[in-house]
């Protein structure tokens, strides 16, 4: 309908059937006629254009039919989520599907592998055919660092030395070839630390603890747990025994250090600086290294400062 009245006007006009196009081959028109037919065709054109716009967005359907590229609000509006009345339209771009980036799916941590479970498990399970019963240690109470474990550890020292890390907690048997075997241990409160190198001169299962007289001083409490022992005032070996369930007396030029190596009742400890000066481990550990360590076997103690 739209064609026939622009054809229509163009025949008033005096001038041929067609589109704009067709007039440039025409006579030329006089100037006022030729301004006024321009006009009216610029203003028609508009018209037409200005309708399309309004049939776009008044028609219903998806969004690919009521979206005109070369007007880009008309591509920001779906059906049925105009504005109401007064609010402004939202000219935000959106992204496209294709654009949209999913959320990070959460990190969640691999389970413990079930074969070191069962390990641990082994490691410290209850020990049979002891003198006392030494049950089973639930590994999840102590950080698993301080498990008994292999690890690197390159190192001068001969095979079967004893390196204790008070500064980090560790004790290496070396066994060569760039390796050690590392267990947890508990060392002295500040203050209460001893380092230098030392031998084993004895060893005991369930030994008998004698406290010195400075602790005594100190934990007065200590004298109600204490007895009339063989070797003087103690403790008589047993679960309950600080020492646990075996001690390595460490000697220097032939002279008793007073430290020992020994097990202990609470393997919670383990990790942290809350002895007199010994070095404390599980009982497992404990008995684990008095099997692999004879009498005169080097034991090396670092200065609590210094990273082995």
């Amino acid at each position: 309908m739209i064609r026939e009245e622009l054809q229509h006007d163009l025949r008033q006009d005096n001038a041929p059937r067609g589109w704009i196009w067709e007039t440039c081959s025409q006579p030329p028109q006089p100037p006022q006629a030729s301004r006024a037919n321009k006009k009216m065709l610029i203003n028609r054109t508009l018209g037409i254009c200005f309708a399309c716009v309004i049939t776009a967005i008044t028609a219903g359907g998806a969004r690919a039919q009521t979206c005109i590229p070369i007007f880009p609000w008309t591509c920001l509006i779906e059906p049925g989520s105009r504005p109401a009345p007064g609010q402004p339209l939202d000219l935000t771009p959106q992204a496209e599907p294709e654009d949209e980036i999913e959320p990070p799916s959460p990190v969640v941590e691999a389970p413990a592998d079930a074969y070191v479970n069962r390990q641990y498990a082994a490691l410290y399970a209850a020990v049979p055919g002891e003198q006392f019963p030494i049950p089973a240690v639930n590994p999840s109470i102590v950080s698993t660092q301080y498990l008994r474990t292999v690890v690197p550890y390159p190192t001068r020292e001969p095979r079967g030395t004893i390196i204790v890390d008070p500064k980090n907690h560790f004790l290496y048997l070396v066994q060569g070839n760039g390796q050690a075997v590392r267990y947890g241990v508990g060392v002295g409160r500040q203050g209460f630390g001893w380092s230098g190198v030392a031998v084993i001169h004895d060893k005991r299962e369930w030994p008998d603890w004698y406290p010195p007289k400075e602790m005594i001083e100190r934990q007065p409490e200590l004298r109600a747990r204490m007895s009339t022992l063989q070797s003087g005032i103690g403790m008589p070996g047993g679960p309950r025994n600080p020492l646990g369930s075996r001690a390595i007396y460490l000697w220097q030029n032939n002279k008793d250090t007073l430290y020992r190596i020994h097990g202990t009742v609470e393997p919670w400890t383990i990790g942290k600086s809350v002895s007199s000066g010994c070095i404390r481990m599980i009982n497992q550990d404990v008995i684990d290294l008095y099997q692999h360590t004879p009498v005169g076997t080097k034991v090396i103690v670092l200065p609590a400062g210094r990273v082995s």
